[in-house]
């Protein structure tokens, strides 16, 4: 289904990849080895596709887009090499991560450059509004980040807690992805509003699985461990959500997991979190977060890279990994 929705902006997405690769080049060899190293890894480029989708369904027709891409996507992929240290991540999208390969500082050393060489490309855009949106979000970036390491063994982390912080760490990306292809375009402010609402829902409905599918995938098909959040002490929200609705006993095995993290319990974790139907719960929210984002690309003109989008949020709810 990610190749459908890639499908309506191949070229564009070729283009995007190519022009990663001219702006990874560096004068240090393992810059280029590490940035080189992330890129390959592929992953589902769902931002950068999503400032594509947005510009050409507003009636971009330049290559603007194109750069505004690889801006958002040099900032994911710094924010990846920065989580994997702080998080002590061994695997990533099925492969070792950047930091297990080499070492921390490489990689958060490499992190600032790639981080650097997006705003690089940034000023080349010359637009200032632009400027100022990526500003604010790699700030919100910065804190969501801040606040989801606060947020470590805290058994009384609340669903409104962890809402904010997959708001400021994930769907900030989305959603200034989605509003910089609006702008790129020029399109009517209606329209760039549709755009950043329908980029905000969809982040958070991705988010929302990403931390359902931790407990309920597949190693290999998630490309990670299963369990990382519980060994890293993360109270997502199906922890969350469980610790409120299971037995005394059972409330007690997870807050004593929270607090100090590891994965010596994890079928048992597991098995809560599935029967204290803590999963419907959170992909029911995810749905809903789906229904958003298809009512705001509903507003906009109906071509074929509003209906790449749609299936976008769609795929949100409906993937296994």
């Amino acid at each position: 289904m990610v190749q459908d929705i890639r499908a309506a902006v191949a070229a564009d997405f070729e283009a995007v990849n190519r022009y990663i690769v001219e702006q990874l080049h560096s004068r240090v060899p393992l810059v280029e080895s590490i940035g080189q190293y992330i890129i390959d890894a592929g992953g589902k480029r769902l931002r950068p596709v999503l400032v594509l989708l947005g510009a050409r369904c507003c009636g971009h027709e330049g290559d603007q887009a194109v750069r505004m891409a690889a801006v958002i996507e040099f900032i994911h992929t710094a924010t990846l090499l920065h989580d994997d240290v702080v998080d002590m991540s061994t695997m990533r999208r099925g492969r070792p991560t950047a930091n297990e390969q080499w070492s921390n500082p490489s990689s958060v050393l490499v992190g600032d450059f790639i981080y650097s060489r997006a705003f690089q490309i940034l000023v080349g855009v010359e637009n200032p509004k632009i400027m100022r949106i990526i500003a604010d979000t790699t700030n919100t970036i910065a804190e969501g980040e801040v606040l989801q390491l606060l947020n470590k063994h805290r058994v009384d982390t609340s669903e409104a807690d962890y809402m904010q912080v997959i708001e400021d760490k994930t769907a900030i990306l989305f959603q200034t992805a989605a509003q910089c292809g609006a702008i790129v375009a020029e399109a009517p402010e209606a329209e760039e509003d549709a755009l950043k609402r329908a980029g905000r829902h969809i982040g958070l409905a991705f988010q929302l699985i990403d931390d359902l599918l931790d407990y309920s995938g597949e190693s290999q098909a998630l490309g990670k461990n299963i369990g990382d959040d519980l060994a890293e002490g993360k109270p997502t929200l199906p922890l969350i959500h469980a610790m409120h609705n299971s037995s005394a006993d059972e409330s007690s095995l997870l807050r004593s997991a929270i607090e100090h993290g590891g994965t010596e319990h994890l079928n048992e974790i597991i098995r809560i979190v599935r029967q204290s139907g803590s999963l419907d719960y959170t992909r029911q929210l995810a749905g809903q977060e789906v229904d958003r984002a298809l009512e705001a690309l509903s507003t906009l003109p109906d071509n074929r890279f509003r209906q790449a989008m749609e299936r976008m949020a769609r795929l949100a709810v409906s993937r296994d990994q």
